[in-house]
C-alpha cells in the first residue's frame, strides 16, 4: 500500500513531461510554419503587385530587353540584372579569397594578441552602416578608379563603375565571411591536425589538405548567405555604381543594379501604375533569384555533404 502513492506520482511527472514536450514541438512546429508563411505570403505579395505589367508584358521581353523607357511603357530589365551580376561576382571573387586566407591565418597561424586585435576590427566593420561604405567608396574608391587605375586601360572614366560597386560591396561581406569562415576552421577536430603533422605535413599543407576540405560543405554554405546578402544590397552600391540603365561590358563601366533601381525610383513613381508595377516586378525577381539560388545550393550541399 504505500507504494501505490510513489506509482501515482511517478506516473503524474511522467505524463507531465510528455505534456511539456509535446507542447514545445507543436509550439516549435507553429513558429517553423509561421515563417514558411512568411516567405510564401511575402512572394505572393510581389506577384500581386506585379500582375499588371505581366498581363501585359511578356516575361521574357522584360528579362531581355535593354531599353528602359518608363513613360513610354518600355520596360527591358536586362541591364539591371547584368548590373546585378556584374556587380555580386567582383564582390565574391575579391572577398572569397581575401577571407578565406584571413581565416586561416587566424585560426593556424596568429598568436592570441592579433587575434585581439583583428577581430574587434572586424566586428566593428561588420557593424558599420552601409551608407558610411558608400561614403567612404565616394572618397577613396571612386577617386583611385578615376584617377589612377582606369587611365591604363581605358580612355576616360568617371570612377562612377561596375568595379567601384564591387569593391565597396566585398569589403562589405567580408567580415561576415571571415567569421564564419574562423568558426568553420576552429570546429575542426584537433586530432586530424595533430595526425596531419604527425606525418610530415606543414601547417599550410595542414591548412589547405585536412582544415579546407574538411569545412568545405560549410565553406559553400558561407559563399551562398554571402551572396543573398550581396543580392539584395542597396544604399552602398547606389552610391558608387554610376545608375546607368545600360548592361555594363567591364569593370570601368557604370551600371545599375536592381535594388539601386529600387531604392532610387519607388517612392516617386508610385502614381503611375505601370511604374510601380515594374518596380515590383523589380523586387519580385530579386526575390525570386535569391529564392531559387539559395534552394539550388541547398541541393549542391548535400551531394558534397554525402560523398564526404
Amino acid at each position: 500500500m504505500p507504494h501505490k502513492p510513489i506509482k501515482i506520482v511517478g506516473k503524474t511527472m511522467s505524463d507531465l513531461r510528455i505534456i511539456k514536450d509535446k507542447t514545445a514541438n507543436a509550439a516549435m512546429r507553429a513558429v517553423t510554419i509561421i515563417a514558411l508563411l512568411f516567405v510564401i505570403v511575402m512572394g505572393w505579395g510581389l506577384y500581386e503587385k506585379s500582375a499588371k505589367i505581366l498581363n501585359e508584358i511578356p516575361l521574357w521581353e522584360l528579362l531581355t530587353n535593354s531599353v528602359w523607357q518608363p513613360f513610354k511603357n518600355q520596360f527591358g530589365f536586362f541591364p539591371f540584372v547584368m548590373g546585378t551580376i556584374w556587380v555580386t561576382l567582383i564582390a565574391i571573387v575579391i572577398a572569397l579569397p581575401l577571407s578565406i586566407f584571413t581565416a586561416i591565418f587566424l585560426t593556424e597561424y596568429a598568436r592570441r594578441w592579433v587575434k585581439k586585435i583583428v577581430y574587434p576590427a572586424l566586428d566593428i566593420l561588420a557593424s558599420l552602416p552601409s551608407v558610411i561604405y558608400g561614403v567612404w567608396g565616394t572618397l577613396v574608391i571612386v577617386p583611385w578608379i578615376s584617377d589612377w587605375l582606369a587611365p591604363h586601360f581605358v580612355e576616360f572614366s568617371a570612377g562612377y563603375t561596375t568595379l567601384a560597386a564591387g569593391i565597396v560591396l566585398s569589403i562589405m561581406i567580408l567580415p561576415l565571411l571571415v567569421s564564419l569562415f574562423v568558426e568553420l576552421f576552429s570546429s575542426v577536430s584537433d586530432e586530424l591536425r595533430d595526425s596531419a603533422y604527425a606525418l610530415g605535413a606543414t601547417r599550410w599543407q595542414t591548412a589547405n589538405n585536412v582544415v579546407m576540405r574538411k569545412s568545405m560543405p560549410g565553406i559553400f554554405a558561407s559563399v551562398v548567405l554571402a551572396v543573398s546578402r550581396a543580392l539584395g544590397e542597396t544604399i552602398a552600391v547606389l552610391m558608387v555604381c554610376g545608375n546607368l540603365p545600360a548592361a555594363p561590358h567591364s569593370i570601368f563601366d557604370a551600371c545599375y543594379p536592381i535594388p539601386a533601381l529600387i531604392a532610387n525610383n519607388y517612392g516617386e513613381m508610385l502614381s503611375l501604375p505601370m511604374y510601380e508595377s515594374a518596380l515590383m516586378f523589380a523586387a519580385l525577381l530579386l526575390f525570386v533569384v535569391v529564392l531559387v539560388f539559395n534552394l539550388a545550393s541547398r541541393l549542391v550541399l548535400r551531394k558534397i555533404e554525402q560523398k564526404q
